[in-house]
């Protein structure tokens, strides 16, 4: 099968980006937020942002540099490929979706100070904990998955304008959503109702409930008028 949402997403992040280049006329982080497609759609957790939630959302497929770009689409790439391959094109997609809001949740939960964020980084570290989870429901090794958390977060913490926020909240929210896929349903269905239908059905509860869950978490803070 091929990575048909990998693809898009990537598609999606790399026009966002060009389009916001269009307007900026620079690549330049004091260029983008001239923007108005950034600066509409950027995350801020700061007073008088209030009402404006498609932050959470739109924040995650936009980009404050080149390498910013590359590296994100690179992981997504790498990651993602082969994740969507197994978990399907629509559970993939959903937690891609939920690791996102729950980057964005918590920034605006934890990260001190009015801060722009943008990125695909909370996706991807969504991803990273879902395949940690997948992998941990195979048996299979997890050690290189961790040793690639491990030293992302450590990059996080060391090196400037990185929302360390944005990318545990993914990491949290991505195996969650993970495991509301793979785990929860045997949790809460005996096993004569196991059926393929059922098993779905519980797996796209426990997803809807995280996405709602980082919502209200990211909306309750406040986001708000235009930059």
């Amino acid at each position: 099968m091929q990575p048909v949402v990998t693809y898009a997403l990537i598609a999606v992040n790399l026009l966002v980006f060009g389009a916001v280049l269009l307007q900026a006329g620079g690549t330049d982080l004091r260029d983008l937020v001239t923007s108005s497609i950034y600066s509409h759609g950027v995350l801020v957790n700061g007073a008088g942002f209030e009402n404006e939630y498609w932050r959470l959302l739109t924040s995650g497929f936009l980009h404050q540099s080149v390498p910013h770009l590359a590296i994100n689409m690179f992981s997504l790439y790498i990651i993602g490929a082969d994740l969507e391959r197994v978990l399907g094109r629509a559970r993939y997609l959903a937690i891609y979706l939920v690791g996102l809001l729950g980057g964005s949740a918590a920034v605006m939960a934890f990260q001190d100070g009015t801060t722009l964020t943008a990125g695909a980084s909370g996706a991807i570290y969504g991803l990273m904990g879902a395949l940690f989870v997948l992998l941990l429901k195979l048996k299979a090794p997890v050690t290189t998955v961790v040793v690639i958390i491990v030293v992302n977060i450590v990059f996080s913490v060391s090196l400037p304008n990185i929302s360390l926020f944005g990318h545990l909240g993914g990491l949290v929210f991505g195996a969650a959503s993970a495991a509301a896929v793979i785990w929860l349903p045997t949790a809460v269905l005996p096993p004569p109702k196991r059926t393929q239908a059922a098993v779905d059905r519980v797996g796209w509860y426990g997803l809807l409930a995280l996405a709602v869950i980082a919502v209200a978490i990211g909306s309750g803070i406040g986001l708000g008028e235009s930059l």
